[in-house]
């Protein structure tokens, strides 16, 4: 061997590419997954009728959802703040807090993924009942053993966690596309029970019932399900998990994020109108599973042919929403273990360059959620808690980051009056969490048993996170965390490659 070919070997390097989210979403891709929110409204529209009558559940619904809208003008500011980073809100609070108390981010990132995670689960069980409701109902086998229990929506439920995972795993075009199909479905049933009623005559104003109450009570009925809504209403936020990922983070973060909010306000408002307005609150309180009445609704309002035709179409919208949830939690659960926040298996992309490795954790912890719980709505109170924290934190964090980092890049800059507004929107949903889920949870809501579910969740989180820092980092357990004044190179690289138009 000649000795230049020697040295040449003698002074080679190993160079492994870190895999990196692609930059390939516009924002009209974002707002197409953003299409999956009404189908969190389907899954609690239900429960609020027969709580607050369907009068109610109208007044209330339009309040959250148009406090989830003022939140993403917040959140626009912080999303074009980090293009390089995912994990949507919870990555806001991690940057904003860890100069005060570092393990914040490792609860609000956890709670975050948790209450998304669990859309899989949730939304399985609606897309099972419905399809038996509709198509199977003499069939009711029922297995238990122990705490689990197996029956055909929980099979069906099992069955299409299986079938998004798959898509998700396979790279976010995929997973767009699949949204494009799913979200347009969704959509025609829902236009169907928001605007058909009116025509057909099956909408009547004495069906709007009003059980809100007044004084104490009423104040605490509402306080219970402003918490308990926000998982649904707020959840147009998750566009901004992906502001990595769109072609100028930018222009198309706030765009994604102005479109979801307007569209969602729009669906929030007339849904709960068409529908309350088509069955009665007695009808709907009938329904033990508070699922089935939508199919009923439908063969009302378009006869059963139809009505079939549509819920089928409803169905596969909903599987919409699982797939927004997967490739949300993912995301956070990648965001956060990159930062050094929780375990390093999680800080890995696919060969797709997704988070296959957390949607895989989604789907394996929503098939035991699915055939241990076997209820949508106790899903939905056990992982509220860790989302509407996630919101408190981020919000706080607006004001938080405002003032420590007073030098850094603002692509979209809100005006002083945000701040205030922050504040307040902040305030709002920590009342929410202190009274609906804990004060007020036995008498006006689902549990405080399902509250500490959530709380044993963050518990977990903590544990994650001091494993990483000790453990796997071999560093001193500093609750804090020195912040700086500018971007790293990195990201100010990033900035500078973002294009200034659209």
């Amino acid at each position: 061997m000649a000795d230049g070919e020697a040295a040449r070997f003698d002074t080679a390097t190993a160079v492994v590419e870190e895999r990196q989210l692609l930059k390939a979403m516009s924002w009209w891709d974002g707002f197409m997954v953003a299409l999956a929110n009404p189908g969190f409204l389907v899954a609690a529209l239900g429960g609020s009728i027969v709580g607050l009558g369907t009068l109610g559940a109208v007044i209330i619904w339009t309040i959250s959802v148009a406090l989830g809208m003022f939140q993403n003008s917040v959140y626009a500011e912080l999303a074009t703040m980090f293009p390089t980073k995912s994990g949507g809100i919870s990555l806001f609070a991690h940057e904003a807090w860890r100069k005060y108390f570092s393990p914040i981010g490792a609860l609000a990132t956890f709670g975050y993924w948790f209450a998304w995670s669990t859309v899989l689960s949730i939304s399985g069980l609606i897309a099972g009942t419905l399809l038996q409701t509709q198509f199977f109902s003499s069939v009711n086998f029922n297995l238990t053993g122990g705490h689990f229990h197996l029956d055909l929506p929980i099979l069906i439920g099992v069955v299409f966690v299986c079938l998004v995972w798959f898509f998700g795993a396979r790279g976010i075009r995929s997973s767009v596309w699949f949204s494009y199909v799913t979200g347009i479905l969704l959509m025609v049933p829902l236009f169907v029970m928001m605007f058909l009623p009116y025509a057909t005559g099956t909408w009547h104003p004495g069906n709007l019932q009003w059980n809100v109450g007044s004084g104490f009570n009423g104040f605490a009925l509402v306080v219970t399900w402003l918490y308990f809504m926000g998982w649904s209403s707020y959840g147009f936020e998750s566009v901004a998990a992906f502001a990595p990922e769109y072609r100028n983070t930018r222009t198309d973060t706030p765009r994604a994020l102005y479109a979801s909010a307007a569209f969602s306000v729009f669906i929030y408002a007339l849904l709960p109108l068409g529908l309350g307005g088509t069955l009665s609150t007695q009808q709907v309180a009938s329904d033990p599973t508070a699922i089935a009445f939508y199919a009923t609704a439908l063969d009302g309002i378009a006869g059963h042919v139809v009505g079939s035709a549509l819920v089928i179409c409803m169905v596969f919208g909903i599987v919409l929403t699982m797939e927004t949830a997967t490739m949300d939690g993912s995301r956070a659960l990648y965001g956060i273990a990159k930062d050094g926040m929780t375990i390093r298996w999680l800080a890995v992309l696919n060969k797709h360059h997704v988070p296959g490795r957390g949607m895989m954790v989604d789907g394996l912890m929503n098939i035991f959620l699915i055939v241990f719980f076997g209820s949508a709505i106790q899903i939905i109170a056990a992982g509220n808690l860790g989302y509407m924290l996630s919101h408190f934190f981020a919000l706080s964090g607006f004001l938080l980051l405002r003032k420590d980092r007073p030098n850094w890049p603002r692509p979209i800059r809100r005006s002083a009056i945000w701040l205030p507004i922050a504040g307040i929107l902040a305030l709002a949903n920590l009342m929410f969490v202190v009274l609906g889920g804990f004060v007020f949870a036995n008498t006006y809501g689902y549990g405080l048993s399902k509250t500490w579910v959530g709380v044993g969740v963050l518990c977990i989180s903590l544990v994650l996170y001091f494993y990483r820092k000790v453990i796997q980092d071999r560093q001193p357990l500093g609750l804090r965390q020195p912040v700086s004044q500018y971007p790293t190179e990195e990201e100010a690289a990033a900035f500078a490659a973002e294009p200034r138009s659209a």
